[in-house]
């Protein structure tokens, strides 16, 4: 589960560094280079869970029926169906150095297995991702808790996400000292995940409890 506390976000870190030449020939040669895209990984592992005010079979047939929940819980997100179980996501515009993406990712939301549900990338139908790629692998688990509300049980969701994202940014940016780079797409990328995170949990956790006709517990637990 994912979710965040903000709207579209845009990231700008204003250091576009360019080649130099000392000739125009040299230039044009320059710019081709910097036009040459090459990869950089980004990657995080992630973890935090929420609570539900129901019984443990309750909350899994609620999250089974996500094709009734999803897109109304990941907005500001734009969201389309891909199928069954699959959602193409425009995450937004983030940047640095110059640099600008719109991430867009296709997840599938895979039936349980064993009690874990897991969520994986998929490609998106006629769309080339530019310049960038995403390996998206989260698992959730529900746990029924020995807690209890006025009305019932509470049950845990926890869950843990794999993320790798794979830049393809323009030899131009490669200038820049590689600790810099790494650094500034480490923390972006933390960003994106916090406020995705913390929105989108927000927002099924009152969606849930709309669903059961109770009022929105606002100290509902959520890792920080």
């Amino acid at each position: 589960m994912l979710s965040t506390n903000g709207e579209y976000k845009s990231w700008e870190i204003t250091e576009a560094v360019l080649p130099v030449a000392s000739s125009q020939e040299e230039t044009e040669d320059a710019l081709t280079q910097a036009n040459v895209a090459t990869l950089t990984t980004f990657y995080g592992r992630y973890e935090d869970f929420m609570e539900m005010p129901a019984p443990i079979e309750e909350v899994a047939e609620y999250l089974n029926a996500h094709a009734s929940w999803f897109c109304r819980c990941a907005e500001p997100m734009k969201v389309q169906s891909l199928g069954e179980n699959g959602y193409a996501l425009g995450i937004g515009s983030f940047g640095a150095f110059g640099y600008q993406v719109e991430p867009k990712i296709g997840l599938e939301l895979l039936p349980p297995e064993e009690g874990i549900y897991r969520i994986r990338t998929i490609p998106i139908p006629d769309y080339q991702p530019p310049g960038y790629d995403v390996d998206y692998r989260a698992s959730l688990q529900l746990i029924e808790t020995d807690a209890s509300t006025s009305i019932g049980k509470v049950t845990r969701v926890e869950w843990e996400l794999d993320l790798m994202v794979h830049l393809h940014f323009p030899r131009f940016i490669h200038r820049l000292p590689q600790s810099l780079i790494q650094s500034t797409g480490d923390r972006l990328l933390n960003q994106i995940v916090r406020q995705v995170s913390r929105r989108l949990t927000r927002k099924v956790q009152e969606d849930f409890q709309k669903s059961l006709e109770t009022p929105f517990a606002a100290n509902s637990k959520q890792k920080q």
